[in-house]
């Protein structure tokens, strides 16, 4: 079976940082794509954030200049560095893992940002 884990969320001031990181291990013999999305309360998931093995990143408007993801291939893991953190950043971040047919999601972590 194949583990997807999240870590690093917490409760934050507006304007403060996180850095959440997702691992991914088990049964997995290649990846194509690891990517963060949020769910807030009454909302649908979007997408944050996705890389690719080529390092290739993809990101949400709302986020772009201030959030920052990155991967460690060998590691099977993602980082997503959050800056300049908003009250409406507040949600359940998730982690996406996808090769192939395959997708595979962690069981999330809460970010507050809050005054």
């Amino acid at each position: 079976q194949v583990q997807v884990v999240e870590s690093g969320g917490g409760l934050v001031q507006p304007g403060g940082s996180l850095r959440l990181s997702c691992a991914a291990s088990g049964s997995i013999f290649s990846i194509a794509v690891m990517g963060w999305y949020r769910q807030a309360p009454g909302k649908q998931r979007e997408l944050v954030a996705d890389i690719t093995t080529g390092d290739s990143t993809n990101y949400s408007d709302s986020v772009k200049g201030r959030f920052t993801i990155s991967r460690d291939n060998a590691k099977n893991t993602v980082y997503l560095q959050m800056n300049s953190l908003k009250p409406e950043d507040t949600a359940v971040y998730y982690c996406k893992v996808a090769g192939g047919t395959k997708q595979y999601w962690g069981q999330g972590t809460q970010v507050t940002v809050s005054s």
